[in-house]
């Protein structure tokens, strides 16, 4: 019997469901219960405990098991993932084994004879089961317990050419597929490769922190195989290990949408790879061509700022500067801001590096240094393509900074963005530059700074009362002296954190700020004029606020800032 038959006799779907459920199924290619629960027909815990009835299994939350290296060792790595059961027990000769489909019976058998035990079957739900052999085995374990077996005692690689014969087995393109999919799945931004001397490391930047990835320590064995394998796949040189390269690799998964249906998703990978002392570093940033653009509310920005920010934007021509360190979601806002304003009424056109998200009705250039294509060049020619918003990736130079302020004076509005810690000194960044102080006061409407902190896990957050000598100067609790904090959850990788939210600063134009920038006033000075002038917010104060709502924590807030 089939998992729509058990659920149709058991009276938990109807006929018309199912045939609904198979016509899904045909088109998407997933399992008939995961399509069930998708359309809402059925939960996921009903499907399984409607299963476990009718086989008469026990069900196991496996999050919430630990079980003994010696057990774990019963099964190989390799039947683990093939068959999607793990050993949880063994007790008096018979082995407990928990799988997520008891349908194929013929399992048993096969575990009976490796093992010499009688078998034990519990039932545990799919998505846990991934997560126990992840945890527990690593990625791609069952990859490397092949490599192993068939590179015998020792790995070496004697030229060029078997190193590429190696990075082309099916072997190590699977391994390196498991490790980028595995990255996918947490939602890392990054995923870093280092090589030692005995040992080489995965981690992944998840909400912008760095996180080991659970990978088998002997990985270390085939680190150049892999290596090269990365660079295969972004057309770099695999011969050359003595200078820095970059390249881009497209990724297609399968991974839930907006609407939560499983569709192909692409995503594209920039790397880097340098040369290390014991081997060759890879970093690869992760981007999701088919993300969603977000608004400018779903970034978090308050409504007082998004308010003074909504009319920056929509003026007819100025230079609106979004400044923050690498990975502070610069790129996002500016996104968000473009395609709040972009019509048919309006062209904009943008010179990035690289192009991260694609644009409907933006005409998006992509910076190609090799052959001069600046950020200053491609500017100055997109000016002859009559737009009326600009984007600039970034200012680097004075060159860039000169051609995009003579672009808002001759009355196009300009965005772009700059690495400083918040934004009065954006100012002072401009004019370091060498840009004179009259342009800067001229063209300059607003600064928005931010950062992005990690979200408090809504799974698990939970109360609690701060000792009050721990929390910084000039912050305190709620009325009833509380604050709100992650307790820890599978859904968060018990980090009591996921996913991430901005805190923003805002500084908009005035007399007295033009006044302070023609006569090279100090950074310190603008800011405490521009607060006593009321265009300016500060970032700590925002800060504050969502830690106070329960959104982040204080200590996260303090993290990202320098107050």
């Amino acid at each position: 019997m089939g998992i729509g038959t058990v659920l149709l006799d058991r009276g938990v779907i109807s006929p018309d469901q199912l045939d609904e459920a198979l016509a899904l199924q045909r088109a998407s290619g997933e399992r008939l219960d995961k399509v069930l629960v998708r359309m809402g027909v059925v939960s996921a815990d009903q499907v399984l405990q409607t299963i476990g009835d009718q086989f008469h299994l026990d069900v196991v939350d496996l999050d919430a098991i630990v079980v003994e290296p010696k057990v774990l060792q019963a099964l190989p790595a390799s039947l683990v993932h093939k068959q999607r059961c793990v050993p949880i027990s063994s007790i008096n000769g018979t082995l407990t084994v928990a799988t997520s489909d008891p349908f194929e019976l013929s399992v048993l058998d096969e575990l009976r004879l490796l093992t010499g035990q009688a078998i034990e079957l519990v039932l545990a739900d799919e998505e846990g089961l991934q997560r126990f052999i992840r945890a527990n085995y690593g990625v791609g374990s069952d990859t490397l317990d092949a490599l192993s077996a068939e590179a015998g005692a020792q790995v070496k690689v004697k030229g060029d050419e078997d190193e590429i014969e190696q990075a082309q087995e099916a072997s190590v393109i699977k391994l390196v597929n498991d490790i980028l999919i595995e990255a996918v799945r947490e939602r890392a931004t990054d995923v870093h490769i280092e090589p030692y001397e005995h040992r080489l490391i995965v981690r992944y930047r998840i909400d912008g922190v760095l996180q080991r990835a659970n990978v088998p320590e002997t990985i270390n064995r085939f680190a150049a195989a892999i290596i090269s394998r990365l660079k295969i796949m972004a057309n770099l040189n695999i011969a050359e290990k003595r200078k820095p390269q970059d390249g881009r690799i497209t990724l297609k998964q399968r991974a839930p949408d907006a609407s939560g249906r499983m569709a192909l998703q692409e995503y594209d990978l920039r790397v880097s790879v340098i040369p290390m002392l014991f081997g060759e570093g890879v970093v690869l940033r992760i981007l999701n061509k088919s993300a969603v653009l977000m608004e400018l509310i779903d970034l978090g920005m308050p409504q007082w700022i998004q308010d003074g920010w909504n009319a920056l934007i929509e003026r007819p021509y100025g230079i609106l500067l979004v400044t923050g360190p690498t990975g502070s979601g610069k790129s996002t806002t500016l996104y968000a801001s473009l395609n709040r304003i972009v019509s048919e009424e309006i062209k904009a056109i943008t010179v990035e590096d690289p192009v991260e998200y694609h644009v409907g009705g933006v005409n998006q250039i992509q910076v190609n240094n090799h052959v001069g294509l600046t950020f200053a060049a491609g500017l100055r020619s997109i000016l002859r393509h009559d737009p009326d918003v600009v984007m600039i990736g970034e200012i680097r130079d004075k060159e860039t900074a000169e051609t995009a302020i003579q672009a808002s004076l001759t009355g196009h509005l300009v965005f772009s963005t700059l690495h400083t810690n918040d934004a009065p000194g954006a100012i002072t960044r401009l004019l370091d530059m060498g840009v004179e102080p009259f342009l800067v006061s001229s063209s300059v409407e607003g600064i928005l700074a931010q950062r992005l902190v990690r979200r408090i896990c809504k799974h698990c957050a939970k109360p609690y009362s701060p000792d009050t000598k721990d929390l910084p100067p000039g912050f305190s609790p709620n009325d009833d002296g509380t604050l709100t904090r992650g307790q820890g959850c599978r859904e968060c990788r018990q980090s009591g954190f996921r996913g991430r939210i901005g805190i923003y600063e805002l500084m908009r134009s005035s007399d007295r700020l033009r006044e302070d920038i023609m006569q090279g006033r100090n950074a310190g000075d603008i800011a405490r004029h521009a607060l006593e002038d009321g265009v300016l917010y500060r970032m700590r104060e925002d800060g504050f606020a969502k830690a106070r709502a329960g959104t982040t924590t204080i200590e996260e807030v303090m993290r990202v800032l320098t107050v």
